[in-house]
């Protein structure tokens, strides 16, 4: 088969959980024997050179639009004004990716188009209004990292100043129109959490809507045995300029840790990701060490003990999570943190909820009372039998096979 992916940026490096899922199923394909051309808007963000992918192989084609999705406030507060789109979304609108996609359809046989997310979902529309006879548009697959509008509203729910509560639900109003309308226009819908394909089909998405995790390059990953972890220690780490992110910190900055480093001053906690705000990155007194950008996720986890998912808000599946288990990490999450993913409370994750109930599973650790070194090691098995890429990449493929016609 031949399957064309549109990406809402270039996957690469592979530093964030929607990069590593988006390339992680290009490269499942390829060595799965199928051809895939990416047609990815390069973004100044992520901007890459047009052989950033290369090592995906021949059978693999890396097309960009240049786009400018910053934000700007000046286009933002137009926006808020002048129009009824998301912002966030409407930054990924643009005419010269639509001309460059219907030539890629024009000139080359394609069997499936997958769209990785919300932000490209106009797309669907777009080609929608370009069948004919000289064009005929092949099924279309939105892949659904998250359902974004309620991850807008949960943020808004918990927001104490007013301007900022008023604006967040702006956008998630926005956005639940935005989506409602955009993605029930696929033939299928892959959906990176079971419960997020319970809610793509309230939202009006028709079947099929399957369950399709993250995968992770096993290969990528693998322990360094020269590695161990510095005991007494905690991590986090996570893009710190996606809110959900950024706001589950916060509140075990303040919420949790306060306790924890009264109780226990010589425990650390270290903290790294993408888009650390500067105000972060201050000196601090309290055992908590910021790193701001790693290069190495898998180099950075192996050298702390536990790791922690404080997530309030959000949608999805944190590939962070998985990664960590495949390194036999234990994980201290939220059950939304883990959403998605097929974990056991006290077999091969621990799942917390409130402040309180963090404090105690910390003092516990503290203590040398949980068997971080069992849940580790029963977390490498989940990862390896459930979320190796190669079996990820199957299920894409079966879904693909439901989507062609029928050979005469």
């Amino acid at each position: 088969m031949h399957i064309l992916q549109l990406l809402p940026r270039v996957p690469f490096p592979l530093h964030t959980g929607g990069a590593i899922a988006m390339h992680d199923v290009a490269a499942g394909l390829l060595q799965a024997g199928h051809r895939v051309t990416m047609l990815a808007i390069n973004t100044p963000k992520h901007h890459q050179p047009a052989n950033a992918l290369d090592h995906l192989g021949p059978n693999f084609r890396l097309v960009t639009v240049e786009i400018d999705t910053d934000i700007s406030p000046r286009r933002a507060l137009k926006n808020l004004l002048f129009s009824r789109q998301p912002y966030i979304a409407e930054r990924f609108i643009s005419p010269a990716v639509g001309e460059k996609l219907l030539e890629l359809l024009r000139t080359e046989a394609v069997d499936v188009v997958q769209l990785e997310g919300t932000f490209v979902a106009w797309y669907a529309e777009f080609l929608g209004r370009q069948h004919s006879a000289e064009l005929v548009v092949p099924p279309l697959v939105l892949r659904a990292h998250n359902l974004e509008f309620t991850i807008w509203k949960a943020l808004a729910s918990r927001e104490k100043n007013v301007i900022k509560k008023l604006l967040l639900r702006t956008m998630a109003a926005r956005l639940e129109k935005f989506e409602r309308r955009h993605l029930p226009q696929f033939d299928a819908v892959a959906a990176i959490t079971d419960d997020d394909a319970q809610r793509l089909r309230a939202l009006g998405c028709p079947e099929p809507v399957v369950f399709i995790p993250a995968g992770v390059e096993m290969a990528r990953i693998s322990p360094d045995p020269s590695l161990r972890p510095a005991p007494r220690t905690l991590f986090l780490i996570g893009s710190l300029n996606w809110l959900p992110n950024l706001e589950g910190l916060e509140w075990l900055l303040r919420e949790v840790w306060p306790t924890i480093h009264a109780e226990m001053p010589d425990v650390e906690l270290h903290v790294a990701g993408s888009g650390t705000p500067a105000s972060l990155l201050a000196p601090r007194t309290d055992n908590v060490i910021v790193h701001g950008f790693v290069k190495s996720a898998p180099r950075f986890m192996q050298q702390y003990d536990l790791m922690l998912v404080p997530l309030l808000s959000g949608g999805g599946m944190r590939v962070k999570i998985i990664e960590a288990m495949t390194l036999g990490k234990a994980v201290l999450s939220t059950s939304l943190g883990a959403e998605g993913i097929a974990v056991r409370d006290g077999e091969d994750i621990l799942l917390r909820e409130s402040a309180a109930a963090w404090i105690a599973a910390l003092r516990a650790w503290g203590r040398g009372e949980l068997p971080t070194a069992a849940i580790g090691a029963a977390a490498a098995r989940t990862a390896t039998d459930l979320y190796d890429n190669r079996r990820v990449t199957q299920r894409f493929v079966d879904l693909y096979e439901r989507l062609l016609p029928v050979e005469a």
